[in-house]
């Protein structure tokens, strides 16, 4: 599910908007924005590589993302954890936690959402 620099442009910017013409999406871009045809391209490319759609009124098309943010997100850092960490996720954990100077408070913090959020899931994957 690699996307390139400017496919991931795209998508975040599909994502936000949920849909939208290529002119909405070229519109959300800063200045000095893409050509037109060049979203364009983008937008049909992705589509070709199944993660965006359209849904056309007359001679228009409106794009709409076919995966969700979070399955992409998902994919990318484990793609991250396999090749560079060994597929550990202790390690990288420590990795970023060296590169970012977190503090033992940050941590504990960490660990705490982590509780947080492993207790939600089983909460909702036991009913």
């Amino acid at each position: 599910m690699q996307l390139t620099n400017a496919e991931e442009e795209i998508m975040q910017i599909l994502w936000k908007l949920k849909e939208g013409l290529v002119r909405d999406i070229r519109e959300e871009f800063p200045d000095p924005k893409p050509a037109r045809n060049t979203v364009s391209t983008i937008v049909r490319i992705l589509e070709k590589k199944g993660h965006v759609a359209h849904k056309t009124f007359g001679n228009v098309h409106v794009y709409y993302p076919l995966i969700k943010k979070e399955d992409y997100s998902k994919s990318q850092l484990f793609g991250v954890m396999k090749k560079y960490f060994d597929n550990s996720f202790p390690a990288m954990a420590s990795f970023f936690a060296r590169e970012k100077d977190l503090t033992i408070g940050q941590l504990e913090e960490l660990m705490e959402e982590t509780r947080k959020e492993l207790k939600k899931e089983n909460r909702t994957t036991n009913k």
